[in-house]
Formats: C-alpha cells, structure tokens, sequence
C-alpha cells in the first residue's frame, strides 16, 4: 500500500467521523475530556519509572525524588479535575435525556455504573489470569507485585468516579438550591481536614483523618460540572474560579508550604493526590474555570475534521486508555528487565539522560497501549454473550487480583 493510498484512506476516515457527528454535538466537552485522558498516561508513563534490583526485579521510582524542579510539570499533567468537571457537565445532560425519554433514576445510574464496572472487571480479572503464567515463564515475584501496583493504581480514580456519578441526582438538586456555590461547602470540608491533619493539632490527630478528604475533594469538581451544566455556573464564575483557585495555589505553595509535586513521591511524607489536599481543589478550580472560559475557542477549533476525529477515537477508548495503559509500559519494562538496566526504561529515574531516554520510549508506549486497546476494547461493550458462569469467574479473578494487588496476600 503506497503512501498516497494511505494518506486517502485517513482523510477518507476522518471524513466519516466528521459527517457523523451530530450537529447538537458538545465538541468543546468531548475536547476536554481527550485532553484529561491524555494526560493519565502521559503523566504515569513520565513520571514513573524502574529501578533493578540485584536479584534483576523491578521496583517502583520516580524522578520526581531525584528532580524537584520537574514538580510544576505535575501541575500540567494533574487534570483529574478537568475530568471531573466535565464528567459532571456531561452526566447533566444525559441524566436530562434520560428522565425526558421516561427512564427511571435507577436504571440510568445502573447503565452509568456498568459501562464504568465493565473494563475495570476485565483489566483486573486478565491480569490474575496473566499473573501465574508470568511467573512461570520466569519473572520474579517483586516484579509481578510492583506491576500489579501500578495496574490497579488509575482505578481507585474508577471507584471513586463510579461513586460521585450515583451521587448525580442529589448534586443536581444542590445546584438548583444554592447554584454553583453548592461546591463551596465541599472546599471548606477539605480545608477543615487539612488544618487537623497539617496544622497545629497535626500530632494527635488519627491516622485515617486524611480519608474524609476523598469524597469531597474529588466531588468538588464534578458539583463545578454539574452546576455548568445547570446553567448556573457561567463565565463570571468562570473567572472567579481561575483567579480565585490560582491565588489559592500560589498561597498554600507559598506561604504554608505544600508538597509542590501533585503526584506522590516515594519517601516524602506528605502527598497532595491520594487523598487530595486543599491544593488539588485550588488546582481544579483554576483548571475549571479557564475550561469553561476557552470552550467556545476550543469548540471552534474542533470543528475541523482532522482535529475532531482524534478526540472521538479517543473518547470512544476513554476506559481502555484509563485501565491499560500502565500495562503498555510494563509490557515494554517486563522483558526489558532480564536484559539489565535499560535508560529510560528499567535503570534508575536520577539522571538528566534518564529523561531524554524515557521521551524516546514513549512511541513505544503509545504503540503497544494501541496494540491492547484492539482487544481490550471489547470489555467496554456489553458482554451480552457472556455467560453467568463466565462474569462470575471473572469475578473472582478481579477480586483474586485486587488482593494479590494491595498486598493482602
């Protein structure tokens, strides 16, 4: 197939998504929402990396222990609050449509959660199934744990997405009673638990405190979403969020000291991600507010086919990205491992050389998480031809796994 046949068929592509698309099409949100997918992978696959063992196992690292300054790309990278606000957009417009067709609140929240459940289910149920064969063909135990741990890792953003969309019905009602305030006492209930866990009552408080930062701090954006898709949020509160989350920012990096990376660093004591800090709000507030203030540029710009077609593709694999992508990279790391200390792949994240060397292995990444996607992408369709019997074994791999994964076996 000669280049011309190759390039005729791509336009020929990108032609029929664009004449496929729906007029009433919110091109804009489905922009955005590429944007955050990309950026999970991208800041797993840059700011995680391997170090070899004697015994040739793979361990977590980051160069984010060796390079400080590389926090501020965390900045960039940490979209989850983009997500979450246009998860809350676009779960008001299809709850809307569902309640106008006459279907009930219960069978819309159960369509939400199964075409959330169903590749969750099956990333961790093949990887129990995997898990065994591996370490017969040789790869060491501290390898099959280290790679379980970062599979299961994107997936607690899954479980608690998965919670905050039942949550959907109630958020809209808040936003219909306060409007976009209605995310302001989410804030405040973060503030308060970081002053316990942070300040001077720090020493005495529970170990646990930190867990009552989880539902808020990541209900926060998609209460944001909610109320723009309810029409109470606009572009002076727009504003407001962006100048008000980036002083926010500024303020507790400044003046009380927060860790400067969004991602976890091994061996700091403290992390802004897991669960998030008042710092990850102010972060999703500037991040919401500049979102809403460049949706119309951003729906602009999409409306040339050569741009859309790229963000239908990807949404159409939004899960897929989300549950494999940290397979793609340790498919490459795996086997790479029984060959030494590999720059940018399996040696030490600590090097300047590091850096460059992981930005040439990130095609390789990008080519193998397409290579799976082919497959994996039939876990996001219904499994109508799946028997009971299946589903249930299935089950149990991915219960089997997430024990195996969380080191409780």
């Amino acid at each position: 197939m000669t280049l011309a046949t190759l390039r005729s068929s791509a336009n020929a592509a990108v032609a029929t998504i664009d004449a496929k698309t729906p007029a009433h099409r919110d091109r804009a949100v489905d922009g955005l929402r590429a944007l955050a997918l990309l950026a999970v992978p991208t800041g797993h696959w840059l700011l995680g990396g391997f170090t070899l063992d004697a015994q040739g196992a793979l361990h977590n690292a980051s160069p984010l222990s060796a390079f400080g300054f590389f926090a501020p790309l965390s900045w960039v990278l940490q979209m989850l609050g983009v997500f979450f606000l246009v998860g809350g957009y676009a779960s008001v417009l299809s709850y809307r449509r569902a309640r106008e067709h006459g279907t009930s609140t219960a069978r819309w929240l159960r369509g939400r959660l199964a075409r959330l459940g169903r590749p969750v289910l099956g990333v961790t149920a093949v990887w129990a199934a995997m898990i065994p064969v591996l370490y017969a063909l040789g790869v060491p135990g501290t390898t099959l744990r280290t790679g379980s741990t970062l599979v299961i890792q994107p997936l607690w953003f899954v479980g608690v997405y998965t919670v905050i969309t039942g949550l959907t019905p109630w958020c809209i009602r808040a936003s219909r009673r306060l409007g976009a305030w209605a995310a302001a006492p989410l804030l405040g209930s973060v503030a308060a638990v970081d002053f316990l866990r942070y300040g001077p009552f720090a020493s005495s408080m529970p170990s646990w405190l930190s867990l009552l930062n989880l539902l808020p701090g990541w209900l926060f954006a998609y209460q944001l979403g909610v109320c723009w898709g309810e029409k109470r949020l606009g572009r002076q509160g727009a504003w407001v969020l962006l100048v008000g989350g980036s002083a926010l920012f500024a303020a507790l990096l400044l003046a009380f000291h927060y860790p400067a990376s969004m991602v976890g660093v091994p061996g700091e004591a403290r992390t802004n991600s897991h669960p998030p800090s008042l710092l990850v709000l102010a972060l999703a507030a500037a991040q919401s507010g500049a979102a809403i203030l460049l949706r119309d540029r951003i729906g602009r710009m999409l409306r040339r086919p050569a741009l859309w077609a790229p963000v239908v593709v990807i949404n159409l694999s939004a899960m897929t990205i989300l549950c494999w992508h940290q397979t793609a990279m340790l498919a490459a790391a795996v086997p790479a491992s029984f060959a030494g200390a590999i720059p940018g792949l399996t040696a030490g994240p600590d090097t300047l050389s590091w850096i460059a060397a992981r930005l040439a292995w990130l095609p390789l990444f990008a080519a193998l998480l397409t290579l799976i996607g082919r497959y994996a992408r039939g876990f996001e369709s219904p499994w109508k031809r799946t028997s009971r019997g299946l589903r249930a074994l299935a089950g149990l791999l991915a219960a089997g796994f997430t024990v195996f994964a969380l080191g409780l076996a």
